[in-house]
């Protein structure tokens, strides 16, 4: 039986993965309105996701945890 994970570790996971996923779907939809092929949107989403700033993605956690106790 695995322990249960800590819990600041699992919610900035979870925000960081929430983070993706926005990213994906707006990268995704940006290029469909531009016009490109599925294939073209699908690689504009996952650059969306490269392109993310994991320091602030980090930061912004910290400071909603910090500030409002929140996970």
């Amino acid at each position: 039986m695995n322990p249960a994970p800590d819990t600041s570790e699992h919610g900035l996971a979870t925000h960081i993965r929430a983070a993706c996923i926005r990213a994906a779907l707006e990268g995704y939809e940006r290029a469909q309105m531009d016009g490109l092929c599925h294939e073209g949107a699908w690689e504009c989403a996952i650059e969306a996701i490269r392109a993310l700033d994991l320091q602030e993605l980090i930061v912004q956690y910290a400071g909603r945890v910090t500030v409002t106790g929140d996970i």
